[in-house]
């Protein structure tokens, strides 16, 4: 007998990991996407001698990967290897002080806080609250359907209740940050982590302080061939295992029939499925792929997540100052903030990261040279000009960056291209480019993203950033894990 087919729309992670369980599931399973490649966001390039990974640069939870492998019976380390990193970024800021955070919370409290001057302790305690975060709540928010009421009658909830002053559910990151740290540079420090989820760290609660455990106690990660190692991979278990992929192949409508999805038409064909699962960006699968059908209006006008300028920049010289992740921050964080969700643009001081990846895999660049990916956080695309807007914002990042490493870095610029928001939403159908999907500007956040089963057609399920629970690799693994859960047995299909 035909096993019954799954077909999932889009390759990003969470669509390559959920094609992955649901072949090991039992389904057959076809994976349909757009563009000629793999990967979504996580792609890679090269520049003349310069290689570069062009979307995601950090890597935490790696074991999320690891456990695909496991789960089809092979040795991860045979396909998909990496080293963690003793550091896990190098901060700047604007009146010289430097920080090199180490991944060891002990040895991180110690030097942020003999350069600050503040107690060790402090920096510490602030370290287990976020892990007590993650312990208590981060378990029941991150890996179960928050739909289901199995989630919230589960003894974890009962358990996570006598902490629920300690989570920051009804305060700000920032609001949490000030008052236990009380430090400025260290709490802008602690407040960029809401940038991991494309968010403002002035409106997003106080338990998005949860991100810094995954940083100081997880651990922070290479691979050891770069980050696009991660699509590679999954991509080669994937076939490994028998799924289907069709390049170079656009989904244009998801076929509903008595409230049910019955299958998926193409830009060249119909192909039918016991159960249709969207990697896309859940507005646009809505507004394009399900045009005649009700959709949850009130989830998909909520707030958009930032999105992204990036220079791909080929180096001349070596920047021993430098490590594979740098943040250089600004001098008002809290404006910076409020012009990307009001649509400023071009911000004047922005705070600007830098990812060169030839630090540890010395290939990327040729020898003497370096790869760097500089980032600014910008409004997702709505009809800006972003031509006009790529050269104010490079003269504002050399501006920012020429004092801090004393150089003149606009002559050591070999080669240079840039990804703005519009392409990252032609590219990748995020609507407006925005990184996450939705932000987590408001307390109710959680609970307003889409959930990973349709509540309206049968046989509909979702699954990346912009449904639960939410943006980032980790949290697109978890995505896939979550929906593939609540996907009927293949065998009880008829």
């Amino acid at each position: 007998m035909k096993k019954p087919t799954a077909l999932v729309i889009g390759s990003g992670v969470a669509g390559m990991a959920s094609a992955i369980r649901l072949r090991l599931k039992g389904y057959q399973v076809i994976v349909f996407e757009a563009n000629s490649y793999p990967g979504g966001k996580l792609t890679m390039f090269h520049q003349g001698a310069y290689r570069f990974d062009a979307g995601p640069s950090l890597l935490t939870m790696p074991h999320l990967i690891d456990e695909l492998f496991t789960l089809a019976g092979k040795d991860p380390s045979s396909t998909f290897q990496y080293k963690r990193k003793e550091e896990t970024c190098r901060y700047f800021w604007t009146d010289g002080s430097r920080l090199t955070a180490s991944a060891d919370p002990a040895k991180f409290a110690e030097d942020a806080g003999r350069m600050f001057g503040i107690p060790p302790e402090k920096i510490l305690r602030k370290l287990d609250s976020s892990k007590l975060m993650y312990e208590k709540a981060g378990r029941i928010f991150l890996e179960n359907p928050l739909h289901k009421r199995s989630t919230w009658l589960s003894r974890d909830v009962l358990a996570a209740l006598p902490f629920l002053h300690r989570l920051g559910l009804f305060s700000t990151m920032h609001e949490e940050n000030d008052r236990t740290l009380k430090q400025a540079h260290l709490v802008q420090l602690f407040d960029r982590f809401a940038t991991y989820n494309g968010s403002d760290p002035y409106r997003a609660p106080g338990m998005l302080n949860i991100i810094p455990h995954f940083e100081h106690h997880t651990g922070v990660f290479h691979p050891l061939r770069g980050m696009h190692q991660i699509t590679e991979s999954l991509y080669q278990l994937a076939l490994d295992l028998g799924v289907d992929f069709r390049f170079s192949e656009k989904v244009t409508e998801i076929v509903v029939k008595e409230q049910k999805a019955t299958g998926v038409k193409t830009e060249k064909d119909f192909y039918p499925g016991s159960l249709v699962l969207s990697n896309m960006d859940v507005v646009p699968t809505y507004r394009k792929l399900l045009p005649q059908h009700q959709a949850p209006e009130r989830i998909l006008r909520q707030e958009r997540s930032s999105s992204a300028l990036v220079f791909y920049w080929g180096m001349k010289g070596e920047y021993p100052a430098l490590g594979l992740h740098n943040i250089f921050f600004n001098r008002d964080y809290q404006r910076e903030f409020s012009d990307i969700f009001n649509g400023v643009v071009p911000s004047k001081d922005p705070t600007v990261y830098v990812n060169i990846t030839s630090k540890d895999v010395p290939e990327d660049a040729p020898p003497g040279c370096e790869n760097w990916f500089v980032m600014v956080n910008v409004p997702q695309h709505r009809d800006q000009d972003w031509q006009a807007l790529i050269p104010q914002y490079r003269q504002a990042i050399i501006n920012k960056l020429n004092p801090l490493l004393q150089t003149d870095l606009s002559a050591s610029i070999e080669n240079e291209s840039v990804l703005t928001p519009y392409q990252i939403e032609a590219k990748t159908s995020s609507l407006g480019g925005s990184l996450y999907g939705t932000s987590s500007n408001s307390r109710f956040a959680a609970f307003l993203r889409h959930a990973n089963e349709s509540s309206r057609i049968r046989g509909l399920y979702f699954c990346g950033g912009s449904v639960h629970p939410g943006g980032g690799i980790p949290l697109c693994l978890l995505s896939a894990k979550i929906v593939t859960a609540l996907c009927p047995d293949p065998s009880r299909i008829s």
